[in-house]
């Protein structure tokens, strides 16, 4: 398998609409490109140090990603052309993103403390959220025609409508600090919560946790796998885990020492992918 430019820092990874994977690298200010036979492509982002973060596929057949320190939401042909649209504030730190169930994007503002939504002509809408410093990370289309995002800072998990009403659960657990966030195949939300657990929140807010075996593995991805379970990256743990909808968790340990493992995605070729951002590697679990 050929590798990407050294120090890349993949963070984000999707399914494009080309039959590839789609990831940011986050060091090296580009988009890259990885055919499930490991053929890389790599387009850079205009804007220098724009440090692009996650990356989803839009309802436009585009790849659409965030840039952090760019403060822009990007957007990307499969052919590799590249438009980017400015946030209206500075120093937002916009990072996880979503297509959402009204034919817009939507993202979060780590640092903004909003939710963002971009239409797909680049009209943006800013909602902010009602916990101060919440940090939200990531956000995904819930199964209820909602969004569902995770309020890192503040152990919460919020819920907005397309018309931009929010409401926020708090996790019960203390000290959880949630990161990735996915719909489950059982119609739940589920986190993975860097406290070194993983948990599931249903639309009405009641909460499951389930530990990882290593409380220090601080679990950050998560993805819905075409074999039913759910697949996380323990960042620390330096391991995939698979977990079942009734909270039964398996844990793989990476090939590669101190790989990393970012975040995590579902593949075209119904594998689980992911990225390795301590060595620039794109990682594939075959199921």
């Amino acid at each position: 398998m050929d590798t990407p430019t050294h120090t890349s820092g993949p963070v984000g990874i999707t399914s494009g609409p080309d039959g590839a994977l789609w990831f940011t690298e986050n060091y090296a200010g580009n988009i890259g490109r990885v055919t499930t036979g490991g053929d890389f492509t790599e387009f850079a982002v205009p804007t220098d140090d724009a440090e692009p973060g996650h990356i989803t596929t839009g309802p436009d057949g585009a790849l659409w990603f965030t840039e952090a320190t760019g403060d822009k939401i990007g957007r990307i042909t499969t052919s590799g052309t590249i438009t980017e649209y400015a946030l209206p504030s500075a120093g937002s730190y916009p990072w996880g993103i979503t297509a959402g169930p009204d034919g817009a994007l939507w993202f979060v503002e780590t640092i903004g403390n909003k939710i963002g939504r971009i239409t797909t002509s680049g009209t943006i809408t800013e909602y902010a959220l009602p916990t101060a410093d919440a940090y939200p990370m990531r956000i995904t289309a819930g199964p209820d025609g909602n969004l569902w995002f995770t309020e890192s800072f503040a152990g919460k998990i919020g819920q907005i409508t397309p018309d931009g009403d929010i409401t926020e659960f708090a996790i019960p657990s203390s000290g959880a600090t949630p990161i990735g966030i996915t719909t489950g195949p059982d119609g739940d939300l589920w986190y993975a919560d860097a406290n070194g657990k993983v948990g599931s929140v249903t639309t009405d807010g009641d909460f499951t946790e389930y530990s990882v075996d290593d409380s220090n593995a601080f679990p950050w991805g998560i993805t819905s796998g075409s074999d039913g379970r759910l697949w996380v990256t323990e960042q620390l743990g330096n391991a995939a885990a698979s977990v079942t909808t009734s909270g039964i968790i398996i844990e793989y340990n990476m090939p590669t020492s101190l790989a990393g493992p970012f975040d995590i995605t579902s593949g075209p070729d119904d594998n689980v992918w992911l990225t390795e951002n301590y060595v620039d590697q794109i990682a594939k679990v075959a199921l």
